[in-house]
């Protein structure tokens, strides 16, 4: 079955960087589109990066665009999320997402929380 995990999180200062990791299992991780969303306390979840598959196609939110860094390792099955100069307004819980055959899989989350 499918399996999503992630890892990475933690909480780190203003202006900071962390790489979110998710490890994928249970389907072609190469030929899949992947997400990374997020939800901050009291806000609906919104999609924060995509990826299509071999990278071909790389789209961002705009609050995110210039500091964050989506990618991915095909051979390690591995979705990241590299996050720099980190704002408060990044505290979130953040979710790895396979969007497949209409059907949405989510991993856990890992939070991340940013403050001085």
């Amino acid at each position: 079955q499918v399996q999503l995990v992630e890892s990475g999180g933690g909480l780190v200062q203003p202006g900071g960087s962390l790489r979110l990791s998710c490890a994928a299992s249970g389907f072609t991780f190469s030929s899949k589109v992947m997400r990374w969303y997020r939800q901050a306390p009291g806000k609906e979840r919104e999609l924060v990066a995509t990826i299509t598959s071999s990278g071909g196609r790389i789209d961002y939110a705009a609050s995110v665009k210039g500091r964050f860094t989506i990618s991915r390792d095909d051979a390690k099955n591995t979705l990241y999320l590299q996050m720099n100069s980190l704002k408060p307004e990044d505290t979130a819980v953040y979710y790895c997402n396979l969007p497949w055959n209409g059907m949405s899989y989510w991993g856990k989350g890992t939070l991340v929380t940013v403050s001085a």
